[in-house]
């Protein structure tokens, strides 16, 4: 099974408030790249009542236009000036729905900027300490079986941990370990098993 969560309790806790930090600043990301993306859509509120005042306009213009066109001799005179201000206003309209677009792609692009970068700023830091003790955790615990496993992880206490930490377990490990003094290596066993998450089968 892979190993998610340590067996040590301050080093579980430590991963669960760790993962909650990270939940909640995605959330928090992703509310704020919502109130971005409201403000900045918000500009684009002149353009889109543009478009629909426009779009108006040049509808009643077009209906006026009809009747005029069917006035006998002068009809197509008196409606060239209407058409004409109908299609300045269908401009109008589309030249408001230009700008509420663009509005609108700028705003859905800086929200994305907005949760983006810092969630993936926190994915980086995040993501690789959570994999790190996952590999770890999952290998060594293949190795957990019986006590007989623990001097290996004895040996690698000597490999890997801190001279000061050894030095508190035995003033000289390398020895007990040889000489098989179970009492040290069941401390050198539970010191590098620890950092891996895990606590000695006898525990």
């Amino acid at each position: 099974m892979v190993k998610l969560y340590s067996d040590v309790g301050p080093q579980r806790f430590g991963q669960l408030l760790g993962d909650l930090v990270f939940v909640a600043w995605v959330w928090v990301c992703v509310e704020l790249g919502l109130i971005v993306f409201k403000i900045t859509n918000a500009l684009g509120l002149p353009g889109r009542k543009a478009a629909s005042a426009g779009d108006g306009l040049a509808g009643q213009l077009r209906r006026l236009s009809e009747p005029l066109g069917k006035v006998p001799a002068v009809g197509d005179q008196l409606r060239s000036p209407v058409d004409g201000a109908a299609g300045a206003a269908g401009q109008m309209a589309q030249a408001g729905r230009d700008m509420a677009h663009a509005v609108e792609q700028l705003a859905y692009l800086l929200a994305g900027v907005t949760i983006a970068l810092p969630v993936l700023f926190a994915v980086l830091i995040w993501l690789p300490r959570r994999i790190r003790f996952s590999r770890r955790a999952t290998a060594a615990q293949k190795f957990i079986d019986n006590a007989a496993d623990l001097d290996l992880f004895a040996l690698r206490a000597m490999a890997n941990q801190p001279m000061h930490k050894l030095a508190k377990i035995s003033d000289d490990p390398v020895t007990a370990w040889r000489d098989g003094d179970r009492a040290v290596i069941n401390k050198l066993a539970t010191l590098e098993l620890r950092t891996s998450g895990l606590k000695p089968p006898s525990l």
